[in-house]
């Protein structure tokens, strides 16, 4: 089984250790987007590797003095390694029944389309759409979506055949489907109606 990266049931840290991560991250970032190892930077600072490792993965909480070492090595302000820290972090809780119904490309095969929620530029990078999609006996089969990004379906309720590039699923209640959305891909074949699925679309932030 392949080890996943980040922890989904990782309890949130208490607002010292988040301060000790972001300060990290920026570090890291600084220092990376200087080319400059690790060993350099300890060189550059007089600080040692090891503590120069626990200041980047957020294990060690560093004094304004050493801060400021490093803000001097790395020519930054001081206060850029704080500036994440700071950033606003956004959330959307959309209703039942309140999802913004929208057109688009699907929409003229009589598919609804209800967006669930929205945040716009944002730190991660990445940009997420989640949709609820219903077809019903209104809706005609439409196998020819194609835009950028990675899209995850999860079926809630009916049953289609989705269309992925030259394969068919057999979509039914609690399955999932997650591809790249530059394929050709729609429902092809409506087996149960009305049908209901979740479709997560994520793409690069474009600055």
């Amino acid at each position: 089984m392949a080890k996943l990266k980040q922890n989904p049931h990782r309890q949130a840290d208490d607002r010292e250790k988040v301060l000790e991560v972001a300060i990290g991250r920026e570090v890291r970032g600084f220092r990376l987007q200087q080319n400059i190892t690790v060993a350099e930077l300890a060189g550059l600072t007089g600080l040692s590797i090891g503590m120069l490792s626990k200041i980047e993965n957020g294990n060690t909480s560093p004094s304004l003095t050493t801060l400021q070492t490093l803000a001097n090595a790395l020519s930054v302000p001081l206060t850029a390694f704080f500036r994440r820290f700071e950033e606003h972090r956004e959330a959307v809780h959309t209703k039942a029944g309140e999802g913004v119904e929208i057109d688009r490309e699907g929409t003229r095969a009589g598919h609804q389309y209800n967006l669930l929620g929205h945040i716009g530029a944002n730190a991660s990078g990445v940009m997420v759409e989640p949709y609820l999609i219903t077809l019903t006996e209104e809706s005609d089969v439409f196998p020819t979506f194609q835009h950028g990004g990675i899209e995850t379906i999860y079926m809630l309720e009916g049953e289609v055949m989705y269309r992925h590039s030259d394969r068919l699923y057999h979509l039914r209640p609690g399955d999932t489907l997650f591809f790249d959305a530059d394929a050709p891909h729609g429902p092809e074949i409506l087996k149960v109606l009305p049908a209901r699925y979740l479709s997560i679309i994520s793409y690069p932030q474009t600055t």
